[in-house]
């Protein structure tokens, strides 16, 4: 079978997978992307990614020996390609963890403003992608075994999630709610910067005032971040773990959170 052909064929079952799932009230969808898994279940995806800084790897990984819990890793090829980060990747790998593609070159896809705006071509898009898959090769992880994309910047729009299913994946995004995704702001942001205590503070609220709590919760933070954040929120993990624990939660990797959007991928 040609390469073209099963790409055809690929995103014709994606297409009939995305049409059912979207009418699943286990899954929560924002423009083509999962953004949330079954609220029904205490379970939480803790989810990494990383571009240009990795300086959390030895915490975070030893957060998840000492909690034994599996984390998901997104990276993008120029992490992978690091040789500084390469025995941390393969330690998280060797563990069982979920490590998958953000993008090559951590490209921005559509306008910030207006969303619909694409800043990318269709085939920009698809070289990119494919050199992340072939950096997560060198690890030893196909795209079979890496189905899921979290795209740069988390910033996306239905086309981005449209030309994801061509190539084979499905899209997913942090759930909002929470302000997890903003440990990467650092105080020469100015108003934009947000303190660690304060997103620990937001993820325990929203959890106690959500009808939901933080139940199927792709919960997005960054394995590293610029030098001039000195108060890291990857430190505060350990604690933030250990209460949710006891609040009832499991903590599993992205495969295992959406685990019924696998079967339906590959079926």
């Amino acid at each position: 079978m040609s390469r073209q052909l099963t790409i055809l064929i690929t995103a014709l079952l994606l297409t009939v997978f995305s049409a059912c799932s979207e009418n699943d009230t286990r899954y929560t969808f924002s423009h083509g992307a999962i953004i949330r898994g079954d609220t029904s279940v205490k379970e939480i995806a803790l989810v990494f990614t990383g571009d240009e800084f990795g300086d959390g790897l030895e915490s975070i990984s030893g957060l998840l020996d000492e909690e034994d819990i599996k984390a998901s890793f997104f990276f993008t090829g120029k992490f992978y390609r690091n040789r500084e980060f390469e025995p941390w990747i393969r330690l998280l790998a060797a563990g069982g963890n979920y490590l998958g593609s953000h993008s090559d070159n951590h490209l921005l896809y559509c306008d910030w403003v207006k969303r619909d705006s694409l800043l990318v071509s269709r085939e920009e898009f698809l070289n990119d992608l494919e050199a992340s898959y072939d950096e997560l090769q060198r690890y030893g992880i196909s795209k079979e075994e890496a189905p899921y994309f979290l795209p740069p910047y988390e910033w996306y729009n239905d086309t981005i999630a449209s030309w994801t299913g061509e190539y084979g994946l499905q899209l997913i995004n942090f759930t909002p709610g929470t302000r997890s995704n903003a440990d990467y702001t650092h105080p020469e942001m100015g108003s934009a910067y947000v303190d660690s205590r304060t997103i620990l503070n937001s993820i325990l609220s929203y959890e106690s005032s959500s009808g939901t709590g933080l139940n199927g919760f792709i919960l997005l933070v960054h394995a590293g971040t610029d030098p001039r954040r000195t108060d890291k929120f990857y430190l505060l993990l350990p604690g933030l773990v250990k209460e949710l624990k006891v609040r009832g939660y499991r903590f599993v990797s992205i495969d295992r959170l959406l685990k019924e959007a696998i079967t339906k991928i590959s079926s």
